[in-house]
């Protein structure tokens, strides 16, 4: 007669759960205040007691196997009921680890942790910037922000906003060369946008195609250089209204010919969702973006 596995025990349940939202037992370990090998302790503990792996090894750290995402949900729980115990259940902490755009980060990632901040000191935010497709296992990171609706499986996609693209100079450089009439005059004219052979979101790529016969003056994977770049006169600068319109020593050139409207969508694992400090951020996201919509969409200037 086989003897009964032993029940899970609560504690190896919670290192399951900060694996899963690091990623990594290093990581994992410094969240909880234990070593390395106590965290491999308690996932093996685990899987004993489960009869089962619960973590099985991805290309950029540890993901859940099927049996790992029901004992993620009983971690959860777990953690749900400690916090109900706790006197400073109104109070929120923990880090909220964001991939995102440069210009997302900055315009709109940023400003939304200091509200929630405001009310939680101890929530804290970690931004990787990045301009990228929605990875296929987010290792490492609570929500991604990508440019272009995602396609990933195992993964909420929420569509957050739509802001545009337009094409600026600068009123220095327009003196110097002239201002074009059309767009048709742009043929072979300098232009400052992503570097074509290192961009990997389809989105950005295809807002090229007013610029097509343009010539690749400066270009760069940071969005904020190519704003920098064209204030100093490289060339004509496909930018981000919301980043460009602030500065008044750039032009608007052919608003109704060349405007290209992209949108946002937030990607984050489904136990994401289930995080009060997620939650709370996501909310803040969405109270930033509508404080900013009109920025977004290039309609800031013209009010």
């Amino acid at each position: 007669m086989t003897a009964p596995r032993p029940a899970p025990n609560a504690d190896d349940l919670l290192v399951l759960l900060a694996v899963a939202r690091d990623g990594r037992y290093t990581a994992a370990a410094a969240r909880l205040g234990l070593n390395h090998t106590t965290v491999a302790r308690r996932i093996d503990a685990l899987e004993q007691a489960l009869g089962g792996r619960v973590l099985a090894r991805g290309a950029a750290g540890w993901v859940l196997t099927p049996l790992g995402e029901q004992a993620l949900a009983a971690a959860e729980g777990v953690e749900r009921a400690m916090r109900s115990l706790s006197h400073e259940t109104a109070a929120l902490h923990g880090v909220i680890r964001l991939s995102a755009t440069d210009g997302f980060s900055g315009f709109i990632a940023a400003p939304a942790i200091v509200a929630v901040r405001r009310q939680h000191p101890d929530v804290s935010l970690e931004i990787v910037a990045a301009t990228r497709r929605a990875a296929q296992h987010r290792v490492g990171v609570d929500l991604e922000v990508v440019v272009g609706r995602p396609h990933v499986q195992r993964a909420e996609a929420i569509h957050l906003a739509d802001y545009v693209l337009g094409l600026y100079a600068s009123r220095a450089f327009l003196e110097r060369h002239g201002t074009p009439r059309s767009p048709a005059e742009l043929a072979g004219a300098p232009l400052v946008y992503f570097i074509e052979s290192m961009l990997q979101v389809d989105a950005l790529d295809e807002a090229r195609r007013s610029t097509r016969g343009m010539t690749d003056a400066v270009s760069s994977t940071n969005v904020y250089v190519h704003v920098d770049a064209t204030r100093a006169g490289a060339g004509f600068g496909l930018l981000p209204a919301f980043l460009a319109d602030p500065h008044d020593d750039l032009v608007r050139l052919f608003p109704d010919e060349v405007e290209e409207r992209l949108p946002y969508w937030l990607v984050c694992r489904p136990e994401a969702l289930r995080q009060p400090t997620a939650i709370a951020y996501i909310a803040a996201l969405r109270a930033r973006i509508a404080e900013v919509g009109d920025e977004l969409l290039g309609r800031a200037r013209t009010r």
